[in-house]
């Protein structure tokens, strides 16, 4: 709990400090004078006043601002925010949502040229070897051992290929699709519909072939305290054969929580374990708290080529991210899949455990939500100040100071509701897991 804490504060610290640097420095451009650049809200802990800014870090490390002279009060001061022209006050407002997205592609572009581990099988042909019970892969009429070739043409060179064409847009708007694939020697293809991946409810159903042995053991968990170790194979979930890790999980899931009895075989000898499942904390479904042992090679690029992919993955997750914004406007989306600050705390803290690498990729996508998020035209949100400036370009003059004030307090009330949902979201995800 203390590394989820501390991870998550230096995390958002981070962020923050990057999105208000981001409407500091576009503001001093335009010479508007700040007055406070904050970290966190509520009572100050630190302070120092440089200039004319006072800088400090505040007690509530759940966001920041950055005061400018004349924002709250109308000022024909030349150094004044409310004096400089809306298209002035719109790039303001912008840098810091721009910031964060800048920050998302410097730190994949790290992440990528430091490398990452990845799966061995990630980087080669897509070969089935397991398919999920009624997904997608299985009513496509896919089988275990079946090479997919292509897509439409387009060749299919490693698995994250697939997922990437079936999201990409003139794709992903199509009814159908042609599968070319090569099974038992022969090149066949099929006709199948395209699966909607933007929601994340569902995925393509189709996975390599794992072989169910442990790679690594959860501490403290149920694993754990049976004594499963590091390289044991698992035979046999409640006396059904498993030749494949994703077979077993299926089975320990099945289990709806009750003791299992797994076989297993370490080194020669083969052993018998009893086993109560816990409940997964990211899922609900039962768990052993075990990984399988999977091949991995190193992916890394030099600087100049990371900032190119680090760019590419930085639009891939944007357009992702807007649909799935979508789709929680439209219904397609639970809101019940939103994380408040709890949520982020332990995803900080699990990324922290793992290493520096998946620490700053965790830091890079956290960052771009809090940009994309900051973009939406809500009342408070630097999405709703575009907004009020854009209406004044239009008008050509002010907006009534009744309709700002109307603006910030149905913004407040709309901010507060949203930070108590997902804080009580979280808390039920919290009361789940125990």
């Amino acid at each position: 709990m203390l590394t989820s804490a501390v991870a998550f504060i230096i995390l958002i610290g981070i962020l923050i400090w990057f999105h208000e640097l981001g409407h500091f420095l576009v503001a001093k451009l335009f010479k508007v004078r700040v007055e406070v650049f904050s970290i966190g809200f509520g009572p100050k802990i630190i302070s120092k006043k440089v200039g004319e800014t006072l800088y400090q870090i505040a007690a509530i490390p759940l966001g920041g601002y950055v005061k400018l002279y004349g924002e709250e009060e109308n000022s024909n001061e030349p150094y004044a925010f409310s004096s400089k022209p809306p298209w002035q006050r719109i790039l303001i407002a912008l840098g810091g949502p721009a910031f964060n997205i800048i920050l998302t592609v410097l730190l994949f572009t790290v992440v990528l040229n430091i490398g990452i581990e990845v799966p061995k099988y990630e980087k080669e042909r897509v070969v089935v070897g397991y398919l999920e019970e009624g997904s997608w892969a299985e009513k496509s009429g896919l089988k275990p051992g079946d090479k997919i070739l292509a897509v439409d043409g387009r060749e299919i060179r490693e698995w994250n290929d697939l997922r990437k064409l079936f999201l990409e847009e003139k794709i992903s708007k199509k009814e159908t699709a042609t599968l070319k694939i090569e099974r038992e020697g022969k090149t066949v293809e099929l006709r199948v519909k395209i699966p909607d991946l933007t929601t994340g409810k569902v995925g393509l159903g189709i996975y390599p072939h794992i072989e169910p042995v442990i790679g690594s053991v959860l501490k403290d968990s149920p694993a754990s305290q049976v004594g499963l170790k590091e390289g044991d194979q698992i035979i046999s979930v409640n006396g059904k054969p498993v030749k494949s890790w994703y077979q077993m999980v299926k089975e320990i899931q099945s289990s709806e929580g009750k003791p299992i009895k797994l076989l297993i075989k370490r080194r020669d000898i083969t052993l018998s374990k009893s086993v109560i499942p816990s409940k997964n904390p990211q899922t609900g479904k039962p768990f052993l708290g075990i990984s399988p042992q999977i091949e991995t090679v190193r992916e890394a690029y030099p600087l100049g080529e990371a900032f190119v992919k680090a760019v590419d993955r930085t639009k891939e997750l944007t357009v992702l991210t807007f649909k799935v914004l979508g789709g929680l406007f439209t219904g397609g989306v639970s809101l019940n899949t939103l994380g408040g600050p709890i949520a982020i705390a332990q995803f900080a803290g699990q990324a922290a455990q793992s290493g520096i690498v998946p620490y700053i990729s965790s830091m890079a996508f956290i960052s771009l939500q809090l940009g994309i998020f900051n973009l939406l035209p809500l009342p408070v949100l630097d999405g709703g100040l575009i907004l009020l400036f854009l209406l004044e370009m239009i008008r050509r003059k002010p907006l009534p100071e009744k309709f700002k004030e109307y603006w910030q307090k149905v913004g407040f009330a709309l901010i507060l509701a949203l930070m108590a949902f997902v804080v009580i979201n979280d808390i039920l995800r919290l009361i789940g897991q125990t």
